[in-house]
């Protein structure tokens, strides 16, 4: 049931699918195949089709909402690569990719604009600090347009956590800047592929070359030392015990993947969104399967 697992995983964000991009994220040989199981599924009440799209709801208002959020994505495109490009001028920053739903080319009035950044090594909290900084004093705080919660650094590209919510963000990136890092990121990280044999990184808007402002040159210059690695460390130890206070919710388990915080990681996702994902689909996944095999059996009953 290669297609429902995709289907079920983008319903849980309520956004129907082409034939095409559900074959893209599945393993499918063929794209005959996934129209295959597609028919099969439709025939048996498991998924639903309104025109091009597909989903596991029963509600072709879903599609609509989908096709205003692709609308309001490439509007709000040209003002996310100004903040890409503004966020890549920041010192210690190597790289700067959009990620989220934005990525995967939709856009909403309740959404943010996400970024993934690949930073130097032992610069990571210093470089986020910055940028946190910046946003708490330019920008009031306001995270809309400047989402900056994930951060590695470049000597350790691998992302640990490897199942189908992390390969499906990392393999719906959008670098912007960094093409030599992101090369290598993409070679650190080929187990997604194993998820998305069929997908590739979208390279579209990325450029071959950037150069830092000389404002942001000469604060590596001076920081480029000892003290720099120990502040370093320092805004590392303070916004890990902000955390551990603010987001006392969360257990141990829990905290270290959401809120990951070790010296080439930073990740600032409080609603833990990975496992939330993770149990909803292989819920849903089992109940639509239990549900599609049941049909089969008493058709042949």
């Amino acid at each position: 049931m290669n297609a429902l697992k995709v289907i079920i995983y983008f319903s849980i964000f309520k956004y129907p699918l082409t034939k095409e991009e559900i074959y893209s994220f599945s393993s499918a040989n063929h794209l005959s195949d996934t129209i295959q199981e597609l028919n099969a599924l439709i025939e048996q009440k498991i998924i639903f089709q309104f025109g091009n799209y597909f989903s596991d709801v029963n509600n072709k208002d879903l599609v609509q909402r989908r096709l205003n959020g692709n609308v309001m994505a490439k509007e709000i495109m040209p003002k996310a690569l100004r903040r890409a490009k503004l966020i890549m001028s920041f010192p210690y920053v190597e790289s700067v990719s959009i990620s989220g739903a934005l990525a995967k080319g939709y856009y909403d009035d309740e959404g943010d604009i996400d970024f993934f950044i690949i930073t130097k090594p032992k610069k990571l909290w210093l470089a986020r600090t910055f940028l946190i900084l910046f946003k708490k004093v330019f920008l009031l705080n306001s995270k809309k347009y400047f989402c900056v919660n994930y951060f590695i650094s470049s000597n350790n590209l691998k992302i640990e956590e490897q199942n189908k919510f992390t390969a499906t963000e990392l393999i719906t990136l959008m670098p912007v800047y960094g093409k030599s890092i992101i090369d290598s990121f993409i070679t650190e990280n080929q187990w997604a592929l194993d998820f998305y044999p069929n997908r590739t990184l979208n390279t579209s808007v990325l450029a071959d070359t950037f150069r830092k402002p000389i404002l942001s040159t000469a604060i590596e210059y001076i920081f480029d030392n000892k003290l720099g690695e120990k502040l370093d460390f320092y805004f590392r130890r303070i916004t890990l015990k902000k955390w551990k206070s603010k987001f006392n919710n969360l257990n141990k388990k829990d905290f270290e993947v959401a809120m990951k915080s070790t010296n080439d990681v930073s990740k600032h996702h409080p609603r833990d969104f990975q496992s939330r994902v993770i149990v909803s689909l292989n819920q849903r996944y089992d109940d639509k399967n239990k549900a599609f095999n049941l049909n089969l059996t008493m058709e042949h009953a």
